[in-house]
């Protein structure tokens, strides 16, 4: 008889730090960042091109800053063995989140990173701490998107 025991391994998806993600900004992310923007918007303003503006304007953080995507992690017993499941994060529903960015999204998040851009850019990099963060938060504000 062989004395197993069952390991529970979790992996972190832990992104890079402080210092690499205002570096990646500062060098690629802001003009990187400023081209996928435009391009969202462009798509935005067609109706065939809406979905893929919406999924670029939802992957802001991560092209400009280097966020990783955050996963819920959840914990069950199956036949006596823990299973860990990572989903991504439950969203609002849609009919919701359809009238709102038709209502307020589409204008007021233009006005969010604009107002982010010039944060980090009147500041000379003073602001940036602000700034990732209002970038962070371009997909709630423009769909009300669980980020």
């Amino acid at each position: 008889m062989s004395n197993q025991s069952n390991n529970v391994y979790i992996s972190s998806t832990k992104g890079p730090g402080c210092l690499v993600r205002g570096l990646y900004f500062l060098f690629v992310g802001s003009w990187l960042g400023a081209i996928w923007m435009i391009l969202a918007w462009i798509f935005n303003i067609t109706i065939i091109g809406l979905p893929l503006g919406l999924a670029m304007l939802n992957h802001i953080p991560q092209i400009m800053t280097l966020r990783p995507a955050r996963l819920q992690t959840s914990l069950s017993m199956r036949n006596g063995s823990p299973v860990i499941n990572q989903t991504p994060l439950r969203q609002n529903a849609f009919l919701l989140r359809a009238i709102y960015f038709i209502c307020i999204g589409f204008w007021f998040s233009l006005i969010w990173m604009l107002t982010a851009w010039a944060v980090a850019g009147i500041t000379l990099g003073l602001g940036l701490p602000l700034a990732f963060w209002m970038f962070d938060r371009v997909p709630q504000v423009t769909t009300l998107a669980r980020i």
